[in-house]
C-alpha cells in the first residue's frame, strides 16, 4: 500500500518513514512538508495513495486547510503533539491519531486499524459516518503527553532543574540544545527540539525555525527581514538573530495574537 507522509521535521519524517516501511507491505512514495505541497500533490496523484500520515501543526498553517481547497477520499492518521484536535481529525477522514512523541507499536497498531476497518466495511476507502462510533470507542495507542514544568540542563558537574516559566527559549547550535534563561544564563539541555516541543505549552512557546523555541515573554517586537521572513527582537540581546521562516510567519503572528 502507498503512504502519503505529510511532515516538516525532518527526523521525525525520517523516523516515521521507517516504521512504516518495517511492514513490507507499505510503501511511503511522498515526505511533504506544508499544506502548499499537499494540497498540489493530493490534486495531481491521490488516486495513488491509500493511507496518509499527516501532522496537523505544518510550517504553514494547520493541514485541516487541505481539506478546504481539496476533496481528501484517502483514510487520513493524524500526527500531534496534542489531543486537543481529535474531533475536527474525525471530520477529515481521520481513521486514527497518533500523539507525538511516537513509538514504532504505535503506527503500526494504526496501520492495523485501517486494515481491519476497510476489511469489516468491504471498501477501499472507508466512509468515515460508518466508523466514527468505532473510532470514538476505539483505545488511542499513546496518553496525551503531560506538560513540563521544568528540564534538566547541565550546569559545570552538576544536572539542576530548571522551571519553564524561566526559560525564554532553545536554541540548537552545533548539534547541541541549549536554554537560555530570562536571567541571561546559558545551559546544554541533551534533549532533542522535537522532543521538547513535544512536552511544552504551546501557548506559552513557538517554535520559529529549525533552530529556536521562544517564550512569548521573551518577545519584545518583530520587523520585516528578507525574502518574506520576519525577525524577533527579544528583551535582551542574543546570539543570532532569531529569524521566523517565511512559512511560518502567518502562524507565528496568529500565535501572537492569542491570549496567553
Amino acid at each position: 500500500m502507498n503512504v502519503l507522509v505529510v511532515e516538516d521535521e525532518r527526523r521525525t519524517a525520517e523516523l516515521l518513514t521507517e516504521f512504516i516501511e518495517a511492514k513490507a507491505e507499505y510503501l511511503v512514495v511522498r515526505v511533504l512538508d506544508s499544506v502548499e505541497a499537499t494540497v498540489n500533490y493530493l490534486k495531481k496523484h491521490q488516486t495513488q495513495i491509500d493511507i496518509i500520515f499527516l501532522d496537523i501543526q505544518l510550517a504553514d498553517g494547520q493541514s485541516f486547510r487541505v481539506f478546504e481547497q481539496v476533496e481528501v477520499t484517502v483514510p487520513v492518521i493524524f500526527c500531534t503533539a496534542y489531543d486537543e484536535f481529535v474531533m475536527k481529525a474525525l471530520k477529515n477522514n481521520g481513521i486514527d491519531y497518533i500523539l507525538k512523541p511516537f513509538k514504532e507499536q504505535d503506527i503500526h497498531q494504526s496501520l492495523a486499524k485501517v486494515q481491519n476497518l476497510q476489511q469489516a466495511l468491504g471498501k477501499t476507502h472507508p466512509n468515515i459516518p460508518q466508523v466514527a462510533q468505532q473510532i470514538l470507542t476505539a483505545p488511542y495507542p499513546t496518553d496525551p503527553p503531560t506538560l513540563q514544568r521544568s528540564f534538566l540542563v547541565r550546569y559545570r558537574d552538576k544536572m539542576i532543574p530548571v522551571e519553564v516559566t524561566k526559560i525564554a527559549f532553545f536554541h540548537l547550535d552545533n548539534d547541541t540544545v541549549h536554554v537560555y534563561g530570562f536571567d541571561g544564563e546559558k545551559q546544554a539541555i541533551f534533549k532533542r527540539l522535537d522532543e521538547i516541543e513535544a512536552v511544552i505549552d504551546r501557548q506559552l512557546f513557538f517554535r520559529i525555525n529549525r533552530q529556536m523555541i521562544v517564550n512569548r515573554g521573551a518577545v519584545k517586537d518583530i520587523e520585516p527581514y528578507f525574502h518574506r521572513k520576519m525577525v524577533v527582537n527579544l528583551h535582551f540581546a542574543i546570539p543570532d538573530k532569531a529569524i521566523v521562516s517565511r512559512l511560518k510567519v502567518t502562524p507565528f503572528l496568529e500565535w501572537l495574537e492569542r491570549p496567553g
